[in-house]
C-alpha cells in the first residue's frame, strides 16, 4: 500500500467538488443584473448545472475504455484546453426580447461555464476509479468526501466570499484555483499503477454488468431526492418564509445526505431508513397549509423532511451499489436520475401545474421508494401479518381514508364543518397512517388523504377555479378575502388588495396608501411637475397605482411577467387598470433592461416596486441600476423606491446609492391609523431621491403636513453595485 495515497485522492476529489459548488451560486450572483432573483431562476440554474454535471460523469465513464495512464493523460489536456475559458465569467450574448426565459438562462449559463464545470464535474468519479486501481479498495466512501467538500463551497460563498471578494475577484480566485486543481489532479494521477488497463478488464469480467431494472431503480433513487430538493427550495421561499439565502439550506442539506448516506459508517443511514416513514407525515401536514403562522418552525420542519428523505434514498443507492469496475456507470445514472429530478421541477412542473404540486408529488414518490421493511412498531405488524386479512383491510382503510378526508378538508360539509371534526378527521388520519407503517402502498395512499385533509381539497378547488396562476417568475393567487376585500397574493406576501365596495374599487389600498410615500408623490404630482408629469412605474402588481392617474398625465408600466399582465388587465381579477388606465402603457421585461433602452430625461417620476415574495431583486438596487433610473428621469425628477421587507433592513443600500451617485434621499415610514381599517391600508416604507435637494423640500411641503425624513448613510457601508454586493450587513436579526 502506497502512503498518502488516500489523503491524495480525498483532498483532490473535495478540492473539485469544493469549485464546483463555489462556482454555482458565484455564477448565479454575476448574472443577476440580467436574469433577476425569482427562485425559478435559480432552479433553471441548478438544471444546467444537473445537466453538465451529466456531462462530466457521462465523460469519466467513457474514459474507462482506456488504460489508467491514458485516461489521466486525456483528463490533464482536457484540463488545459478549458482553460482557454478563464477567468471563469458570463458571456456579453444578449437574447431576443421574445425569448422565453427559461431557455435564455439556460444557454447564458450553459455557454458561459460550461467547458470549465464540465471538466471539474468529472472529477468524484473518474478520481474514485483511480483510487480503486490505485488502492484496490471500496472506493464509494470516497463520495461522501465528495459531497462535503461541495457543501463547503455552498456555504463559503454567501458567508465569506460574496461579502469580502468583488465578482472581480471572485472570478481570479476561482480561475486560480482551478490551476490548483490541475496539479492536485497531476499528483492523483501519478498513483496509477501502469497496468490499469489489464486491471480494469479483470474487474469487468469478474462482475456482472447491473441489469435494466436496477438501474432504472437507481434513476428512480436519485430523482426524488433531486427533485425534492428543487422543489423544497421552491416552496420554501414562495409559501413559508421568502428569506433571502435560504435557497442554500435545501441543496446545502441534500449535499449533506450524500455524505452520511454513503458514510463507511452506517449507523446514521440506518436510522433515518428506519424514522423516514415516521417524518414523512410532517411534509404532508406542511404540503398545502403554508407557514403563515409560526414560518421558522415549519421551515424547520420541512428541511428535516427533506434531509431525513433523501439520506434514507441515497442509502438505499448506497446499498445496491455494483462492484467498483461499473463504478462510473452507476454515478452517470446517478447524474441522470438527478438531471430528471430537476427537468420535472424546473421545467416541466411550470408548465402543468399552476401551483407547486410537485412537492407533494415528490412525498408520494419517496414514500414509495423507501426500502421495504418489517415495522418497528408491533400493532402495525401483527395487523398485516395475515394474508388473509390484508385483502379486507387495505381497501376499508383507503375508503376510509378518503371520507375523512373530505369531512376534514370541508369538501363534505363545507363552510360549515365545526373545527373539531376537522381535528378528529385528521388525527384518525394520522392513526391510520401509523398502522400502515411497512406497508408503501398504503402509507403513501394516508399521506395522500392526510394532505388533502389539510387544505389539499381547497387548493385544488382554487386550481379548478381559476384562482391560481403559475409562470417562470412566480405562483400567484387571486382571492377574495371577504365579500368586499380581493387579494393577489405570491405565497405568503400580499402584492395587491382592492376594496369591493361599491363606489371604494378605484381606492389605493395596501402599500399604495394616499399618505404612503409612493401616494404623496403621485397623488401631487400635478403640484410638483404641472398637468402633464410623465411617471414610469417598475413593478405592476394588481396595477393599483394606475388610480393616481390624472387626465395629461403620461404614464408606462414596466413588467417581467405576462403573467402578472393579464391578472391586472383582467377586471374579473382586478378592475384598477379597467377603471382608471384601461389602455395602459406597459412594457414586458425585466426593467433594467427595458428602462435602458427609453429615452433619457423622459419621465419626470420614477416609482420602483418589483418584488418577488419577500426576495430582493439586488441588481435593481445598486449603483449601476440607480445610474439607469437617473439617466430616464428629467433633471429635477424624483424617484421613489419600496423597501418594505420582513427581512431585511434596506435602508443602508439605498442610503449608500444616494451618496455614491449624488442622489438626496428623504424617507417616509407610513403607518396606518386604526380608523383606516376598512380602507385596507398597509404599512410601508418609501424612499424618495432627486438630484435636486428642493424637489425633495417640495415633496414635504406639499405633504399635508406628513414627515419625510432626510436618509443619511450608515457609516461603514459601502454601496451595492454590480461587481459586490452582500445581504448579510441589512439582513434583521428578528423578521
Amino acid at each position: 500500500m502506497r502512503i498518502g495515497t488516500r489523503p491524495r485522492f480525498v483532498v483532490t476529489i473535495c478540492a473539485g467538488s469544493f469549485l464546483l459548488f463555489l462556482v454555482q451560486p458565484m455564477i448565479a450572483r454575476m448574472a443577476l443584473p440580467r436574469l433577476g432573483g425569482a427562485p425559478s431562476v435559480w432552479n433553471s440554474a441548478m438544471l444546467v448545472y444537473q445537466a453538465l454535471l451529466l456531462g462530466g460523469y457521462a465523460y469519466a465513464h467513457m474514459l474507462g475504455r482506456f488504460p489508467a495512464r491514458r485516461q489521466a493523460l486525456i483528463h490533464l489536456s482536457l484540463f488545459l484546453i478549458a482553460a482557454i475559458f478563464l477567468p471563469i465569467g458570463l458571456m456579453g450574448w444578449q437574447p431576443p426580447q421574445d425569448m422565453e426565459p427559461a431557455l435564455w438562462v439556460l444557454w447564458l449559463l450553459g455557454a458561459s461555464i460550461g467547458p470549465l464545470f464540465f471538466v471539474v464535474a468529472a472529477q468524484a468519479p473518474l478520481l474514485q476509479r483511480w483510487f480503486a486501481l490505485s488502492e484496490a479498495r471500496d472506493p464509494y466512501p470516497l463520495y461522501a468526501a465528495s459531497n462535503l467538500g461541495s457543501f463547503a463551497g455552498l456555504i463559503a460563498y454567501p458567508l465569506l466570499v460574496e461579502p469580502l471578494l468583488t465578482l472581480k475577484a471572485q472570478s481570479l480566485l476561482w480561475s486560480l484555483c482551478y490551476g490548483a486543481l490541475f496539479f492536485l489532479v497531476y499528483a492523483s494521477a501519478r498513483r496509477l499503477p501502469p497496468g490499469g488497463a489489464g486491471e480494469v478488464t479483470a474487474q469487468a469480467s469478474d462482475a456482472p454488468r447491473p441489469d435494466g431494472r436496477r438501474m432504472l431503480h437507481w434513476m428512480a433513487l436519485a430523482a426524488v431526492p433531486s427533485g425534492l430538493m428543487m422543489s423544497t427550495s421552491l416552496y420554501l421561499t414562495t409559501d413559508i418564509v421568502a428569506m433571502p439565502l435560504l435557497w442554500v439550506l435545501p441543496l446545502g442539506l441534500y449535499l449533506l445526505s450524500f455524505t452520511v448516506a454513503f458514510a463507511a459508517r452506517r449507523g446514521a443511514a440506518d436510522f433515518s431508513i428506519l424514522i423516514a416513514p415516521l417524518i414523512l407525515p410532517i411534509g404532508a401536514c406542511i404540503a398545502f397549509t403554508g407557514g403563515i403562522h409560526f414560518p421558522v418552525f415549519i421551515a424547520l420542519g420541512i428541511l428535516a423532511v427533506l434531509f431525513v428523505v433523501a439520506i434514507a434514498l441515497h442509502a438505499r443507492l448506497y446499498d445496491l451499489r455494483p462492484e467498483p469496475a461499473h463504478l462510473t456507470r452507476f454515478y452517470l445514472l446517478m447524474s441522470v436520475g438527478g438531471m430528471v429530478g430537476g427537468l420535472f421541477c424546473a421545467l416541466l412542473a411550470p408548465l402543468i401545474f399552476d401551483w407547486t404540486y410537485e412537492y407533494p408529488i415528490l412525498l408520494i414518490a419517496a414514500a414509495l421508494l423507501l426500502p421495504a421493511r418489517e415495522a418497528t412498531l408491533r400493532l402495525p405488524r401483527l395487523l398485516w401479518e395475515d394474508a388473509r386479512r390484508r385483502v379486507w383491510l387495505a381497501p376499508l382503510m383507503l375508503l376510509l381514508g378518503l371520507a375523512l378526508s373530505m369531512v376534514g378538508g370541508g369538501l363534505a360539509l363545507g363552510d360549515a364543518t365545526p373545527p373539531l371534526v376537522k381535528s378528529l378527521s385528521f388525527c384518525a388520519i394520522i392513526a391510520m397512517a401509523i398502522l400502515t407503517l411497512g406497508q408503501r402502498f398504503m402509507t403513501a395512499a394516508m399521506l395522500v388523504y392526510l394532505m388533502l385533509c389539510l387544505s389539499g381539497w381547497e387548493k385544488l378547488s382554487q386550481s379548478a377555479s381559476g384562482m391560481l396562476t403559475r409562470s417562470y417568475f412566480g405562483v400567484y393567487g387571486v382571492a377574495n378575502k371577504s365579500a368586499t376585500e380581493r387579494i393577489l397574493f405570491h405565497g405568503t406576501t400580499l402584492h395587491g388588495v382592492q376594496n369591493l365596495e361599491p363606489g371604494r374599487e378605484r381606492d389605493p389600498t395596501s402599500y399604495y396608501a394616499p399618505k404612503s410615500g409612493v401616494g404623496l408623490a403621485l397623488g401631487h404630482a400635478p403640484d410638483l411637475f404641472g398637468g402633464k408629469a410623465r411617471i414610469d412605474v417598475v413593478g405592476l402588481g394588481a396595477g393599483t397605482l394606475a388610480c393616481y392617474a390624472r387626465p395629461g398625465q403620461t404614464w408606462r408600466f414596466y413588467e417581467i411577467d405576462p403573467a402578472i399582465v393579464a391578472i391586472a388587465r383582467d377586471p374579473a381579477d382586478f378592475s384598477f387598470l379597467a377603471r382608471c388606465q384601461p389602455r395602459a402603457d406597459i412594457v414586458i421585461g425585466d426593467a433594467r433592461m427595458t428602462l435602458v433602452r427609453q429615452p433619457a430625461g423622459g419621465a419626470d417620476i420614477v416609482v420602483i416596486d418589483a418584488f418577488s415574495s419577500d426576495s430582493i431583486p439586488m441588481h435593481l438596487l445598486t449603483r449601476e441600476a440607480m445610474a439607469i433610473y437617473g439617466r430616464r428621469l428629467a433633471p429635477g425628477g424624483l424617484l421613489l423606491i419600496h423597501i418594505s421587507n420582513r427581512y431585511l433592513d434596506l435602508r443602508p443600500v439605498v442610503a449608500g446609492d444616494a451618496m455614491a451617485g449624488g442622489w438626496h434621499a428623504r424617507l417616509r415610514h407610513y403607518k396606518p391609523a386604526k380608523r383606516d381599517a376598512a380602507r385596507r391600508y398597509a404599512a410601508s416604507i418609501w424612499v424618495a431621491l432627486s438630484r435636486d435637494p428642493s424637489q425633495l423640500d417640495r415633496l414635504a411641503r406639499v405633504s399635508d403636513g406628513e414627515t419625510w425624513r432626510w436618509l443619511n448613510p450608515t457609516p461603514g457601508f459601502s454601496a451595492w453595485t454590480d461587481d459586490h454586493a452582500s445581504i448579510l450587513p441589512v439582513l434583521k436579526i428578528r423578521p
